[in-house]
Order: structure tokens, then sequence, then C-alpha cells
């Protein structure tokens, strides 16, 4: 779903700013909310949130605020209305980690770009 700004708020170039959106949601145990940016947004004005996407839990009661950062050269005014970012709502699985040797692998400890193009 679309989540819009109930603000105006201006960023200058390379700034970054809470959008308020007047939503608070419950999630259920075992969900998750992941917002991300809106891709009209990245491509026409380089609007994009510099924390993608970022999680709600379900244990956030609190007021749905979006960070928004303009890379952009221009300076960049959200209106009220304005459709800022995307919010998904997922299931999870929670994991319990139990201490322990790790098993080989073929890749072991090799890092980034190490398992090819």
């Amino acid at each position: 779903m679309d989540l819009c700004a109930v603000e105006s708020v201006t960023l200058a170039p390379g700034e970054t700013k809470l959008v308020p959106t007047g939503l608070a949601i419950e999630l259920p145990p075992g969900y998750e909310a992941q917002i991300r940016p809106r891709s009209g947004l990245a491509l026409k004005h380089s609007i994009t949130l510099p924390n993608s996407p970022a999680t709600i839990d379900p244990g956030y009661r609190g007021e749905i605020r979006v960070i928004v950062q303009n890379l952009g050269r221009e300076v960049f005014t959200v209106n009220p209305g304005d459709r800022i970012a995307q919010m998904i709502v997922a299931r999870y699985e929670a994991v319990e980690w139990e201490e322990g040797d790790l098993a080989d692998s073929l890749r072991g400890e090799k890092g980034f770009g190490s398992s090819g193009r």
C-alpha cells in the first residue's frame, strides 16, 4: 500500500528528514511491515529512503514516519497527500540461535564477489 504524507516537508539537496504519515498500525505476532521507496520519486527526483527496506515490528504502536532523503540537486517539497513510500506486510519466522561449530562449505569464509557474477 502507498504511504502518504500528512504535512509539508521540504528537503534541501543532501538533506534527510522524517515525513509523518498520520498512520499507526498494530501488526499481529509473526508479521512485519517493510517500508520501501517509490520508483517514480527515485527516478524523477532522486528521492529515496536511506534505511530501505525499513522494518516495523509487531511491538511498535507509534505513528509511521518515513525517513526520506533528497539525493538530487534541487530542493524537493513533500506535500500533504503525496505518496512518499510503499508498505508491504509480510509474515516472518522467528529464529532461535544455538551456539556451535559451523559446517564446512565450498565457499567457506570467502566474502564479497566470491560466488561469481
